[in-house]
């Protein structure tokens, strides 16, 4: 497809962000971004932080993910959000996939 509006996951060439951790940037907007993420089981995205708001849903399998000061192991069909400048972590518990939504959306994922 050509259509920029239209993103499939297949289309997409994964970035590897971190071991096991593969990132998908899909259909992105001016206002927000939505990414794939795949993270193999015990990979972890380390604390950090940055201005974009954060919401997700897990796709698949379970994370256990630390925003601010509380610890969550989340599971298929759970979401969160996380508001700009929160410090936050996760690591994959099993085999899981998540999506990512940004606003704004982060340069560095374009």
């Amino acid at each position: 497809m050509n259509d920029p509006a239209i993103v499939g996951v297949a289309e997409v060439e994964p970035v590897e962000m971190m071991r096991g951790v593969l990132r998908r940037t899909l259909a992105t907007g001016e206002r927000t971004m939505m990414a794939h993420v795949t993270l193999r089981k015990g990979a972890t995205v380390p604390n950090h932080q940055h201005p974009h708001e954060q919401v997700g849903y897990v796709v698949g399998g379970r994370i256990r993910m630390t925003i601010g000061e509380h610890a969550h192991e989340l599971e298929m069909g759970q979401s969160y959000f996380i508001p700009g400048n929160v410090e936050h972590e996760a690591t994959a518990v099993t085999d899981c996939v998540v999506l990512d939504i940004f606003s704004p959306p982060r340069e560095e994922y374009r």
